[in-house]
């Protein structure tokens, strides 16, 4: 059983629920208006140009293309986290690349390899999706590890530097804002885990019960998908503060300054 076709005048229709938001912004003047039309518009761009590419990818179905995609996906969550929490981009660069590569292809390959126990470890239908819910879930994760671990350091530099000036390593005086950033970064994973399917149903798990898999089916993958994806969120942004640092900390354990984007008068 196929899922039932959205025809382009109900997606109109879909739509046109914007109407409540935007006229609730209006009526309390939240000032969202502007943010929650251009967002939306974005949107449509971004999943219609997704749409035509994927249903080449998965016509293609070439092992190095479908790679050659899943690295542009990097390099736009990258730029994107990079970019994000105002740090430069030129010096956190390379750490930050690398951290989503280890923490995601590892976990995509072994996933392919032993969960979904395929014979084309690169086949678009399931690398390019799964990867996809990966990547995007280690992004928001690095977001708030990276974000709050600089910006801590920052706001506390004479508490950092009292630890340094009283023997502490540069490691044993940046570990306690590590741990703090990692913790924030992963609570909500572990929160998402622990009420999955009492509040919530989340998307995957939805769509292919809605495609016609069987509900016991669409659990075993959510179930699968949610391990994969806290697994790679938990590497992702562990190796992420860890091998920014190398960047952004200088021989005697200062926090250099250059690595913080100029911010606008």
């Amino acid at each position: 059983m196929e899922a039932v076709d959205i025809t382009y005048l109900s997606l109109m229709a879909c739509f046109l629920l914007l109407a409540i938001p935007l006229f609730v912004s209006h009526y309390l003047k939240l000032g969202i208006i502007h943010d929650t039309v251009v967002s939306a518009s974005r949107m449509v761009v971004q999943l219609s140009f997704v749409g035509f590419f994927l249903t080449v990818l998965f016509d293609l179905n070439n092992s190095v293309v479908n790679l050659l995609w899943l690295m542009l996906m990097v390099l736009a969550a990258t730029h994107s986290t990079i970019n994000d929490v105002g740090l430069d981009l030129k010096k956190l660069l390379l750490p930050t690349l690398a951290s989503f590569i280890v923490g995601n292809f590892l976990i995509i390959v072994y996933f392919n390899a032993f969960v979904v126990d395929l014979e084309n470890l690169f086949d678009a239908r399931y690398l390019i999706p799964i990867f996809g819910m990966f990547l995007g879930n280690s992004l928001r994760g690095n977001l708030v590890s990276i974000s709050n671990f600089y910006d801590t350091i920052r706001r506390n530099e004479n508490r950092y530097l009292y630890s340094l000036s009283l023997g502490a390593k540069k490691h044993e005086a940046i570990l306690p804002y590590a741990r703090k950033s990692l913790n924030l970064a992963l609570k909500p994973s572990i929160a998402s885990m622990s009420t999955i399917g009492i509040v919530s149903l989340p998307g995957m798990m939805t769509g292919q019960i809605i495609a016609g898999s069987s509900p016991i089916l669409a659990i075993k993958y959510q179930m699968a998908i949610m391990v994969g994806i806290y697994v790679s969120t938990v590497m992702t942004v562990a190796i992420g503060i860890f091998m920014t640092m190398r960047s952004s900390f200088d021989d005697y354990g200062i926090l250099k300054e250059d690595i913080f984007r100029p911010t606008k008068a």
